[in-house]
């Protein structure tokens, strides 16, 4: 098995608001190389890096939105978020360590603020949203929704250095809970100063990481720093991370879907036909009914 070697490391862009309750970079898609036929199946990555929010009354989010032809995963580090849905089966808090995994698949309507006790004292908020997309199969399947707790997370023990939090594919024969619709690997490595992890995914897997927290080496000669990404090459399999302070660590990986990407704002389809049509039955009522 040969090395997987960094292709690129990316600074955070400047932020911006998404509503006036989630201050973000974003990574996915952009112009260092990060678009969405490159890192397919993920078509969009927002990080809220930490960001100290004041307490308020009225809690800061994003009002009623439409989704159709992907999923959207939600991964809580720092404060506490509350959403709702038109499927449904999606209200509910994300607390710190959890993650929301909803598929929007043939259309939702959905709306996410800070959690109002959260909110009222307000503090540090720190989150990633993940857009994965669906095969062209799936992407008319009924809406899902999977909460996610972090104590349901399969933790692979790497001694006294740290863990690897598996939130959905497999490390070490240790398969997360979450459920997807082709191969997707999610994790979080959280080590210790001088803390190992060793990772492997196949070369034609689209591969990167986040460092969440601290700073890490990779494969003993890329060092990165606090909230930046990195985008792996499609050559090679296995790579190493060590922890040159105490690190959090998210690793993406999923297999390319090699389909046609046609975005328009919240929707991601595979023509100009199906945009139009989603378009359609959003206008019409067909995603339901969300109070916002």
């Amino acid at each position: 098995m040969s090395t997987k070697k960094v292709e690129i490391i990316v600074q955070p862009r400047p932020a911006h608001f998404v509503g006036d309750g989630f201050r973000v970079h974003n990574f996915i898609p952009s112009g260092y190389r990060l678009d969405m036929k490159r890192m397919d199946p993920f078509i969009m990555f927002d990080y809220n890096s930490k960001f100290h929010f004041s307490g308020t009354e009225t809690p800061r989010g994003v009002g009623v939105h439409p989704h159709r032809g992907f999923e959207t995963v939600t991964i809580a580090y720092h404060g506490r978020v509350e959403h709702a849905d038109s499927a449904g089966g999606g209200g509910g808090i994300i607390g710190e360590g959890d993650v929301q995994w909803m598929t929007a698949a043939s259309g939702v309507l959905h709306k996410e603020f800070h959690e109002t006790e959260w909110a009222k004292q307000g503090g540090i908020f720190q989150m990633v949203q993940l857009w994965v997309n669906l095969p062209a199969k799936d992407k008319m399947s009924p809406p899902k929704y999977q909460a996610i707790k972090n104590s349901e997370m399969k933790k692979v023990d790497l001694g006294e250095k740290g863990f690897v939090e598996v939130i959905a594919g497999e490390y070490q024969n240790e398969k997360g809970p979450a459920s997807t619709f082709s191969p997707v690997n999610l994790m979080n490595a959280k080590l210790k100063k001088g803390g190992k992890a060793d990772f492997s995914f196949p070369a034609n897997f689209n591969t990167a990481a986040l460092v969440v927290e601290g700073s890490i080496s990779v494969n003993g000669e890329k060092n990165v720093p606090t909230d930046h990404f990195i985008l792996f090459k499609n050559e090679g399999e296995n790579f190493i991370i060590e922890a040159t302070e105490d690190a959090v660590v998210l690793v993406i990986s999923g297999e390319p879907l090699n389909e046609p990407i046609f975005p328009h704002g919240p929707f991601v389809m595979n023509s100009r036909e199906e945009i139009i049509q989603a378009f359609e039955d959003f206008n019409t009522g067909k995603f339901g009914y969300l109070e916002d």
